[in-house]
């Protein structure tokens, strides 16, 4: 039995042409190859011993929309970056918390060459978070990451490498 004329199908049924929009987003206009999703999965705060540390080496500093502490890392485990997020009960439901906490993920994510090295972050976002531009939460992001990177140069005895387009 011959299947109808129309499109070619795979194996499985699917139709052979059909490309999510996913795929289609994933190519760079360069050269059309895929770009690689970065992740935030090595580079986050697990455990309580970790927050802790973070907590009690930090001081804490405030921007518009968050509160955020960083810490070296010690050294028997200094490597990459690593980022914790905290949402309390006092932001909200638990959706909101949630929605908070998947904005700012995906914000840190864009960003995540910006994370200094060696060092862990923790951010408190406050509520306006949920309601801020998502543009803006980037902005601001990439501001306390920038000014994260400044300190950890100047901790590390190290100069913080200028990105180009950027007034130093």
């Amino acid at each position: 039995m011959n299947p109808t004329p129309g499109p070619a199908r795979d194996g499985i049924g699917r139709k052979a042409e059909a490309v999510s929009s996913a795929a289609k987003t994933a190519s760079d206009a360069i050269g059309g190859q895929p770009r690689r999703a970065r992740s935030l999965k090595g580079a986050r705060l697990r455990k309580h011993a970790d927050y802790q540390r973070v907590y009690s080496q930090a001081r804490k500093r405030q921007s518009a929309s968050m509160s955020w502490f960083m810490a070296s890392q010690p050294a028997d485990q200094a490597a990459a970056a690593r980022v914790g997020l905290t949402a309390g009960k006092v932001l909200g439901r638990a959706h909101e918390r949630n929605r908070i906490k998947r904005r700012m993920r995906e914000a840190i994510r864009s960003h995540i060459e910006l994370l200094p090295a060696g060092f862990d972050l923790i951010f408190h976002p406050r509520r306006a978070v949920l309601t801020l531009e998502f543009a803006k939460l980037e902005a601001e992001i990439v501001r306390i990451l920038e000014q994260a990177r400044a300190e950890a140069a100047r901790l590390s005895g190290k100069p913080a490498e200028a990105r180009p387009g950027l007034r130093q």
